[in-house]
């Protein structure tokens, strides 16, 4: 039976993978890898420094395939479906991968940034190729590093405050409007910056981009302070390296950083 191992190799700090997942890493005989494009190139040298830094060379094989576009300009009640026909077409790649790549007594890896169980798609592609019957193989999943574990430790503050809870959502989610019966809101994925529109409330933000890379860039105050240096530092990073991939964490309340 072929093996996959879903690995969380942490937010980009090659240090961040845990011990499980070096274990993991060693008993791996191919791992996959998509890749995203020259812009993104640097995404898939970070995944080769962490196999060369941990695995003798020779010990593996590195099997890429080029991840398909998703229609990144479909809204509202054509986002689902976008999503859902990226997902399967990434499903059709793995399964391929998988079947024609990996011996039927062999173990394949695909390196989650962050944590394979928080955004992540990985998981839910698996099943999918699984559901398919192309292609038989059992899966483990390693736990990683999250970018939100990640972004409120190099802020030293907390996800959550006593008795209080905490919510994760999108930035698409969060210019619906600021969610009831929560002070601490984590936003992933916002592409819009849809923090902008809170800049008259009593909030706190802690920004991070590029967060555990050489490239990281960390905000954190008062909204209305710290809302314009990020939209600035936010387009220049952009600007600079064609992509930016940041997290930020929005508290309502009286205790300050």
């Amino acid at each position: 039976m072929r093996r996959i191992h879903v690995i969380g190799i942490g937010a980009g700090d090659p240090e961040q993978l845990t011990l499980q997942a070096v274990g993991a890493l060693r008993s791996t005989d191919v791992f996959f890898v998509l890749d995203k494009g020259e812009v993104k190139s640097d995404l898939t040298r970070l995944r080769h420094e962490m196999l060369e830094t941990h695995l003798p060379q020779g010990a593996y094989r590195v099997v890429e395939a080029r991840d398909p576009e998703r229609d990144r300009g479909a809204g509202g009640a054509a986002y689902s479906p976008a999503v859902g026909d990226w997902r399967s077409a990434r499903a059709e790649i793995y399964g391929r991968l998988i079947a024609e790549e990996l011996g039927p007594d062999e173990t394949g890896a695909f390196l989650v940034w962050g944590d394979p169980a928080l955004y992540d798609s990985t998981l839910g592609i698996l099943d999918e190729v699984l559901a398919g019957g192309t292609v038989a193989f059992e899966y483990d999943v390693v736990p990683g590093i999250s970018s939100v574990s990640a972004l409120v430790a190099r802020h030293r503050t907390g996800l959550n405050r006593v008795a209080r809870p905490v919510q994760i959502t999108t930035g698409r989610r969060l210019a619906e409007g600021f969610p009831d019966g929560v002070d601490d809101v984590v936003v992933m994925l916002d592409a819009h910056q849809a923090f902008r529109q809170f800049a008259g409330e009593d909030l706190d933000i802690y920004w991070g981009a590029y967060i555990g890379t050489p490239d990281e860039i960390l905000v954190s105050g008062p909204i209305a302070e710290a809302g314009p240096r990020i939209e600035r530092l936010r387009a220049e990073a952009r600007e600079r390296k064609g992509w930016i991939m940041d997290t930020y964490l929005l508290r309502r309340g009286p205790d300050r950083a």
